[in-house]
């Protein structure tokens, strides 16, 4: 049903293309003549143009489960309590972007900071070519600014980490031995339900043989907390075979790095200037609240663009 749909939508893409450049031949033969046509031939072409480029994006993505839903995981690196809410900040612009998409997003473990911001979290999105986008952001990213936890004004510098994997469905076969895992229950901290703190339905489940750690405490009941622990366990032993396949092209290096200096593939800076680059493509944008706000079609694009012609691979 998920591929017919993609495709519906691809057709009737198609189809507006076409009604559109026919309009547009229209309304231009009366443009010069007649001010209202001349304005709605601008508002066509800029609808035209944006849409355009959502297309050519997604033309970009070919990888077998780049049309998938993506599991991420953000992890505070160096930089301490800085770490921890430039990771929160992270959080917080991943979901905008999603949500400016019309993707659906759900916290499936969050785990707070010491001070402020938070340690780690896990959330899933779900929409059309969710994991082939998303992808495109895992690594280290690095913030420079003036930190609000100094008393001192100094300036800090701060890491954190994205990891991608994709939702796997169950045509996909991920084989899990019982004997391979370790279950330990607990108490949930998250907000939530009243089950929360009363109970210990949040769930830790470690894959043994690949030490492989995955946690869920939003859900209601221990029983849904697992289920969900499962299937995203299962998305990262897929992707972990993934990586294995693409270690020899060293697709993921950047994942693979300490989450530290010299090993990001982005730099938020907010002082002394302000700019957010991207250290593999050397796109630049200097409107760094937008970019924190999920302006990111443009960094994910120019990825796209530059793995396509690096003959680096696709996303997935």
């Amino acid at each position: 049903m998920g591929q017919r749909s993609r495709i519906e939508k691809a057709l009737n893409q198609q189809k507006d293309f076409e009604t559109g450049v026919s309009d547009a031949d229209v309304l231009f033969e009366f443009a010069e003549a007649d001010a209202d046509s001349a304005k709605e031939l601008e508002e066509l072409i800029v609808r035209l143009e944006k849409n355009v480029t959502a297309a050519e994006v997604q033309s970009l993505l070919s990888g077998e489960t780049d049309a998938n839903n993506a599991i991420c995981s953000l992890q505070a690196g160096a930089g301490g309590t800085d770490a921890q809410d430039f990771c929160q900040m992270l959080l917080r612009m991943y979901i905008r972007w999603a949500e400016r998409r019309g993707f659906k997003v759900e916290i499936l473990d969050e785990q707070p900071g010491s001070e402020a911001g938070i340690k780690s979290a896990t959330f899933r999105v779900e929409g059309d070519y969710a994991y082939g986008l998303l992808a495109t952001e895992a690594g280290v990213h690095r913030l420079v600014r003036i930190s609000p936890f100094n008393s001192g004004g100094s300036r800090e510098t701060s890491f954190a980490s994205m990891f991608v994997s994709p939702e796997i469905d169950e045509n996909i076969e991920v084989n899990i031995e019982d004997k391979d895992l370790r279950v330990d229950t607990y108490r949930s901290s998250g907000a939530g339900g009243q089950h929360v703190n009363v109970t210990d339905s949040a769930v830790r489940i470690t894959h043994l043989p690949t030490n492989i750690v995955v946690t869920c405490q939003n859900q209601r009941s221990q029983i849904q907390n697992r289920a969900v622990a499962m299937q995203v366990l299962r998305s990262k032993l897929y992707e972990l075979e993934l990586e294995k396949r693409r270690a020899e092209t060293a697709d993921l290096e950047a994942n693979k790095m300490d989450i530290s200096f010299g090993s990001q593939i982005r730099n938020y800076v907010l002082h002394p200037y302000r700019l957010v680059k991207d250290t593999r493509t050397k796109y630049e944008q200097s409107d760094v609240e937008a970019v924190l706000d999920g302006d990111l079609d443009d960094f994910i694009k120019e990825f796209l663009l530059y793995k396509k012609t690096a003959g680096v691979g696709n996303a997935g």
